[in-house]
């Protein structure tokens, strides 16, 4: 696709912005800040995805009705290491941080908790989450769906079937940021095939996949006939993305389909009713851990020897190095 014209705002201008934008729209001047704030992050941290590039469809999900300013968790149940919580079609930058704080404070006294959330409006770049336990000096494993969001077609097959349900594992390190696993299980997310559908980096070829199973690097078969004036809609395509790594990504996304949607009360990707389209609706399990209840004191250093160790390998290309998971995004940052 052609590469439309760039210009460079500084962050905290954007974050601004955005946060105008939403409270035009009807959010509360802290939900639009929080918005602002955690998209303007995920193009910092390089993950232009889940950046400032979703606030079309954002606005257009809450015109529709698919997702609710202004709304708060409900605890449906709990006990001293459990939560169900359902968001109430909020916007994930309100719903997360709450269901992730909660289940931090249950893990930090009981140490370990298991917190499922459903109904939530997108909840953005899982590693937020993932960041934030870890300030907290927690382990934390999250496991996403997308309801109402058939995108990939599953190993061997070419129909949607699943969303592109993210996999996020975040491990505190001592005095500084942690190691952060944080992926879309298919080969790339969809924001990636939106950056590139407006002239941002190409996806890798076979990433997608049409309807007569022909793979393709272009965006046009998820989102059909492209023009810059209309937000990008993936139910105007007829062809998928592709689970990441043959039958073994397929799988996990199998898995987050029914640990973050079935097990946590909130819709799957499909089937799907007429009219639902277009919006989404993530679920989401996360196992909050306190290491030191299990009697792992020297835990994250000794995880951070080993996170050197690996670093240490020899590269197999010249002038490479290898990394940990988060040293991307740490960089980046920096």
């Amino acid at each position: 696709m052609d590469a439309l014209p760039t210009t460079t705002v500084p962050a905290a201008t954007l974050r601004r912005f955005i946060a105008d934008i939403f409270t035009a729209a009807g959010c509360n001047h802290g939900e639009a800040g929080r918005i602002g704030h955690h998209l303007v992050s995920a193009n910092l941290a390089g993950h232009d995805s889940h950046g400032v590039i979703r606030v079309p469809r954002y606005v257009d999900w809450l015109h529709d009705g698919k997702v609710r300013a202004n709304q708060t968790i409900t605890i449906v149940t709990e006990s001293a290491t459990h939560a169900v919580v359902d968001a109430n079609l909020g916007f994930g930058q309100t719903t997360g941080p709450l269901a992730v704080d909660l289940g931090i404070g249950k893990a930090r006294a009981a140490g370990l908790s298991v917190v499922t959330l459903r109904n939530s409006g997108h909840i953005g770049r899982i590693g937020d989450w993932a960041e934030r336990a870890a300030e907290a000096g927690l382990v934390s494993i999250h496991f996403v769906n997308v309801g109402l969001g058939e995108v990939v077609a599953p190993f061997g097959g070419v129909d949607r079937r699943f969303g592109t349900n993210p996999l996020c594992i975040g491990v505190p390190q001592p005095g500084g940021p942690p190691l952060l696993l944080d992926f879309a299980t298919s080969m790339v997310a969809e924001g990636k095939v939106l950056v590139a559908s407006n002239g941002g980096k190409p996806i890798p070829h076979g990433a997608l996949i049409g309807p007569d199973g022909a793979l393709s690097s272009d965006p046009r078969t998820l989102y059909g006939p492209i023009d810059n004036t209309h937000v990008r809609d993936p139910g105007n395509g007829d062809g998928a993305l592709r689970a990441f790594g043959d039958h073994k990504g397929s799988g996990i996304a199998f898995m987050c389909e029914i640990l973050a949607g079935c097990f946590a009360g909130s819709p799957t990707a499909g089937p799907l009713a007429d009219g639902k389209r277009g919006g989404i609706v993530n679920g989401m399990l996360s196992i909050y851990l306190d290491p030191g209840h299990f009697g792992a004191a020297g835990f994250a250093e000794t995880a951070r020897a080993f996170a050197e160790h690996v670093r240490a390998s020899r590269p197999a290309a010249p002038g490479g190095e290898v990394l940990a998971p988060g040293d991307a995004e740490s960089r980046i940052r920096t």
